[in-house]
């Protein structure tokens, strides 16, 4: 379908790569969360207040069936824990080359710490509950993805550069752009 995918952690860049990804490539950027958000009429933070995570998985799911049916050369923003079902990886591979933005949860935190938005932060040690989240969904990111970019310590533009060679270079090939 010709998308790129962007997934990976809370935190890792992938709205601020998706935007500046979308100009570089002249392409339309989607971000599932939003597209939630603007079809619930409630924010992420709401949703699961309301709802439950439950519910809000199955809005992910439910989006990306959306996306399957009218979406091509695009960019994709994902949740970050889209990924976790297996219905979703496998709908992600579908959707188009699939690009895992991975950071340590070191980077993580110092980008998230102060964002009280981030239902799953809000507990008593934000920064070892990163850690154990990318412990449990690192497998399902690799799992989803054609691409893993290593974005610790790399400006955007770095970041962008890998994606857009990647790009460029087609197919889905197994490979690591670090």
């Amino acid at each position: 379908m010709g998308n790129v995918i962007l997934i990976g952690f809370m935190g890792c860049g992938k709205t601020t790569v998706g935007l500046r990804l979308s100009y570089r490539l002249r392409r339309t950027i989607i971000d599932t969360d939003k597209e939630i958000e603007k079809e619930e009429k409630r924010t992420i933070s709401d949703i699961f207040a309301a709802k439950g995570e439950a519910y809000f998985r199955d809005k992910e799911t439910e989006c990306l069936r959306k996306l399957l049916e009218n979406t091509g050369n695009q960019i994709i923003s994902v949740g970050g824990g889209l990924p976790l079902r297996e219905e979703n990886r496998e709908l992600l591979r579908e959707l188009g080359q699939v690009f895992y933005l991975r950071a340590e949860a070191e980077t993580i935190y110092e980008r998230v710490k102060n964002d009280t938005s981030r239902p799953l932060l809000q507990v008593e040690d934000p920064q070892a509950e990163i850690r154990m989240l990318l412990r449990e969904r690192d497998s399902c990111y690799r799992d989803a993805s054609d691409v893993v970019i290593d974005v610790d310590g790399k400006e955007f533009e770095e970041i962008i550069d890998e994606i857009e060679a990647c790009v460029q270079n087609g197919g889905r090939d197994e490979i690591t752009c670090d």
